[in-house]
């Protein structure tokens, strides 16, 4: 799999970066973790996320919950739940140190599927500029809006008071 790899890159500067990757990759007979290989593949933002994830049962290696020093190897399959959307992607390149994102994505097969369509609604709390200040109807109409997608932050009673008395 790795000989017919460079042969698909057609831009130099990628070619160059897949090169600089392949080098600073594991040698022959070392092996990457996985808390390492999803960061550096930029599947999650950092390693101790990564190891998070790890630990809280959201990364799968084949069908199995792993550690975050569970060894990776080409053509596993990694399952990786993160920020509400689950990842699946198979392990084409071995790399330990974080590479950019077109070289990234060399480095795997992504078969994920879709993120979930955005909503086509307007925003709740845009108001037309010089509108003024909200008047309560609308100030509860917000309110109930902002309930209804999940997005108020209240927690509290609603009376807009600061919790003193």
């Amino acid at each position: 799999m790795d000989a017919a790899a460079p042969q698909e890159i057609t831009d130099p500067k990628i070619a160059a970066a897949v090169a600089a990757a392949e080098a600073a990759g594991p040698g022959p007979g070392e092996s990457v973790r996985i808390d390492s290989w999803i960061w550096a593949v930029r599947l999650i933002k950092t390693r101790s996320l990564g190891a998070t994830a790890c630990r809280g049962g959201h990364v799968r290696v084949n069908g199995e919950r792993v550690k975050p020093a569970y060894n990776v190897r080409v053509g596993d399959e990694v399952r990786l739940r993160h920020e509400g959307r689950e990842r699946v992607v198979v392990v084409k390149r071995l790399i330990r140190k974080r590479v950019g994102a077109p070289v990234a994505v060399q480095c795997y097969v992504d078969n994920s599927p879709p993120p979930p369509p955005r909503e086509a609604v307007a925003p709740a709390g845009i108001r037309d500029r010089g509108a003024g200040r909200p008047t309560k109807r609308d100030r509860r109409e917000l309110e109930r809006l902002r309930a209804l997608r999940g997005l108020s932050g209240m927690g509290g009673s609603g009376t807009g008071g600061s919790g003193r008395r």
